[in-house]
């Protein structure tokens, strides 16, 4: 019995100290909620130094491409393989289903490229 006195004595303390910090708690504003920062817009690919021009993807040789900042002549080859293969590029973006050629690289190289005209990339 006297452990059941006990036990209600001590809930009785919790519920006195509950509605007296109730007032406070109310009174105190919500802590904004913690949202992720919205990413900005990716700034537009700069071009690289040491180049100008412009390189047409549904027709650039595999030479023409590796003048193209991070472009080896095994992902040259895979462009020019992908092509034949698929036939042309309907969009500029669609380089990236080649291997090799993912969402970073394409934004190093993505000012350069065009789908129709003369390709005109050269070193400065």
């Amino acid at each position: 019995m006297k452990r059941r006195k006990k036990t209600i004595r001590c809930l009785s303390v919790v519920v006195v100290v509950m509605l007296l910090a109730l007032p406070v708690i109310a009174a105190e504003p919500a802590a904004p909620q913690q949202q992720e920062p919205a990413k900005a817009a990716a700034p537009p690919a700069k071009k690289a130094p040491g180049l100008e021009g412009q390189i047409n993807i549904n027709t650039a040789t595999a030479e023409q491409l590796v003048l193209l900042p991070g472009i080896g002549k095994k992902t040259a080859d895979a462009i020019t393989e992908y092509r034949t293969k698929n036939g042309n590029f309907k969009a500029v973006d669609d380089i990236t289903k080649v291997k090799g050629i993912g969402a970073k690289k394409l934004e190093k190289i993505k000012s350069y490229l065009v789908l129709e005209g003369e390709t005109t990339l050269k070193k400065k």
